[in-house]
């Protein structure tokens, strides 16, 4: 149950949006050029990070659909994220993701946690400085997502199939998509 009332039943994040819909704008627009935008990271890649990142805050909601989202535009499907989310480093994809991960973990606990040594870690294993920005602004981004979803008390499916129909919806239309709702 939301913690202030909501006006409708949407879940997560778009019934957030719906209640707000002049900061749902920005939001979303942040969150489409984070995750879908031009990058040199796929768009599973960097739906796994905001997956990660959301599993380590114990954001239910977020964890459940970026894994989902990840899911459906990773090659491997869902075995990287169930991975990537018990044990990144026994996870089955590359070194340089291993290494972005460890930097989104460190921004995760406080972006002073960064260190020159993640940042070093993760350019050895081939990441340009683009990728560490952005995967320091996902994090960081999460994790203010995570709090808002979770601090609000936002509904939270339980049904995996919500998810997959989230899925469905932004790998089709995008995160504008969020600011109508589920179709």
């Amino acid at each position: 149950m939301a913690h202030i009332p909501l006006g409708d039943d949407l879940p997560g994040i778009t019934g957030l949006f719906r209640y707000r819909p002049e900061t749902a704008r920005p939001l979303s627009e942040l969150a489409e050029v984070l995750l879908r935008g031009e990058s040199s990271l796929s768009r599973g890649e960097r739906e796994l990070i905001a997956a990660y990142v959301s599993a380590q805050n114990d954001c239910r909601y977020c964890y459940s659909s970026h894994a989902a989202f990840a899911a459906a535009q990773l090659p491997e499907g869902t075995g990287p994220v169930e991975d990537v989310c018990a044990d990144p480093s026994s996870a089955s994809i590359s070194a340089k993701m291993k290494a972005l991960l460890e930097i989104a973990a460190a921004v995760r606990e406080g972006g002073r946690s960064v260190t020159d040594e993640h940042v070093a870690a993760a350019r050895a294993e081939g990441a340009t400085d683009v990728e560490i920005h952005d995967v320091v602004l996902i994090s960081a981004a999460f994790c203010m997502f995570n709090r808002y979803v979770d601090g609000l008390g936002a509904f939270t499916p339980d049904d995996p199939a919500a998810y997959k129909a989230m899925a469905d919806r932004v790998v089709r239309f995008g995160y504008a998509s969020s600011l109508t709702g589920p179709r």
